[in-house]
């Protein structure tokens, strides 16, 4: 075997409490869907030719240096503490130093039952294999921070869910598989040894200028102030944040029910399991706040005095919707070619956003739409458009480039929701065709590319995704 992936391992060095050794259970028939060259160079590792990529990446044949575990966790799902979780479902290979010296996990998704399985069958189908992949890869490119895909592997077996399912395995890359549910595994148990070795470890792998719990999370709060603003700005609902969903790195993770807006409507919710819109579109502001307490609370039980440090970590969060409030006005300030937008302008983007809504206008194509004047032909009354233009135009003469900041702001192309159905039923039936366009065309969203115009388009009525669903 010519592959060879350049393994540092430093999780499978901490005490055992921490994972389950366990290795990926063979599959039937692998086949490579797709293999993501570039991102095998960043991490270093050589073989994208090797006949056994199919075979590694479905977790038949464990590579060199591997040490596979299965991670603990435990979590607030949809508000109700879950005291164990952990990877029911997947298995961590190990780590590897890139090319740009980032330390990034290599994990396989749908790799087999763990001992944090649950009943479950620990296998993954199709359909949100590929789903994760196409959607990670573009929220990529689209800059925001992101797990990735580096491999997406047919199994060659069946997978009941609703109906029997074709399986398939991902390999996910993130800076890590911290989240907030593992830090709070260990305070829930009371090991305040775990509790700090787990300290330890984050603050030396994601936030090495912190000196204490109290910065540590104050780092954390800002990665995540930063990220939630940027799904915002692109009409991303994640779909499914509870505080095993939410990572310490900052990055986005776990693409279960997402989805991204057609219409705009901040009530918008996709994901058929969120029956009270916990986890909608504009929801997503507060809860994040809301899983940052929670981080807040299992790190008190780090402090020489936890009650005395009650009062000043409740202080730290509440400044958090401030922080949030302050990206999102840099966010939307941009994508209307605000370079440096004050709260002043924050009125203007309101009351865009609010014309928006009551015509149902379309969120990506309307704002794209600001760089020509096609935004206007979002509304069905354009005098309602009019009048917010006329302030906007008076506000932009004190830009210097507006339309330059427009069009590094605002995409092109999403990931819409009726591609990445009609995508995976194309691939259940055995054509991967419409997955390697959504791929590529994705890989460039904020170019205007004649060839992609139809996958501008909004779904037409009877192509209106109304729910979105976990799948795995």
């Amino acid at each position: 075997m010519t592959l060879h992936i350049p393994f540092d391992n430093s999780y499978a060095a901490l005490p055992d409490s921490f994972y389950a050794r366990v290795a990926p259970t063979p599959v039937r028939a692998p086949e490579l869907i797709a293999f993501n060259t570039d991102l095998a160079k960043t991490l270093g590792i050589d073989g994208a030719e090797d006949p056994a990529l199919a075979s590694v990446f479905a977790g038949n044949t464990l590579p060199d240096g591997a040490t596979p575990i299965a991670q603990l966790y435990a979590g607030h799902q949809f508000g109700q503490y879950n005291p164990q979780l952990g990877d029911g479902r997947a298995v961590l290979l190990g780590e590897t130093i890139g090319t740009d010296g980032i330390r990034r996990d290599i994990q396989l998704k749908g790799s087999g039952q763990t001992p944090f399985s649950r009943m479950g069958d620990g296998r993954a189908w199709l359909g949100p294999v590929l789903r994760e992949y196409v959607v990670s890869e573009a929220m990529h490119a689209l800059g925001v921070p992101t797990t990735r895909a580096l491999a997406a592997v047919r199994t060659g077996e069946t997978v009941v869910r609703e109906a029997p399912l074709p399986g398939a395995v991902l390999t996910r890359v993130a800076q890590s598989h911290l989240r907030v549910g593992t830090f709070q595994v260990f305070a829930a148990r009371g090991d305040i040894d775990g509790l700090k070795t787990l300290f330890d470890y984050a603050v030396d792998r994601h936030a090495p200028d912190a000196t204490d719990p109290a910065s540590f999370l104050d780092t954390v709060m800002r990665k995540q102030a930063a990220l939630v603003a940027q799904w915002l700005s692109l009409g991303f609902i994640h779909g499914v944040m509870n505080t095993d969903n939410c990572s310490i790195s900052g990055e986005t993770i776990d693409y279960g029910p997402c989805a991204f807006m057609d219409s705009y409507h901040p009530e918008t919710v996709y994901s058929s399991i969120d029956r009270f819109g916990r986890y909608g579109y504009a929801a997503q502001a507060d809860i994040i706040v809301w899983n940052m307490a929670q981080l807040a609370t299992a790190l008190l039980n780090l402090m020489p005095d936890p009650e005395a440090a009650v009062e000043p970590f409740t202080a730290q969060i509440h400044g958090m919707p401030e922080m949030i409030r302050a990206e999102w006005l840099k966010q939307f300030g941009a994508k209307i070619g605000l370079s440096a937008p004050t709260q002043d302008d924050a009125r203007l983007i309101v009351d865009l956003l609010a014309a928006m809504q009551e015509v149902e206008a379309d969120f990506t194509n309307t704002f794209r739409g600001l760089i020509d004047g096609s935004a206007r032909d979002h509304f069905p009354d354009p005098t309602l458009y009019d009048a917010w233009s006329d302030r906007w135009q008076a506000r932009l003469e004190a830009e210097e480039d507006p339309h330059a900041v427009i069009r590094a702001a605002n995409p092109v192309l999403i990931p819409r929701n009726h591609r990445i159905e009609e995508m995976i039923a194309a691939a259940v039936d055995g054509d991967d065709t419409l997955f390697h366009r959504l791929v590529a065309a994705y890989a460039k969203p904020y170019d205007d590319t004649q060839s992609n115009i139809d996958l501008r388009n909004p779904p037409a009525p009877n192509e209106v995704v109304q729910a979105t669903f976990c799948g795995t």
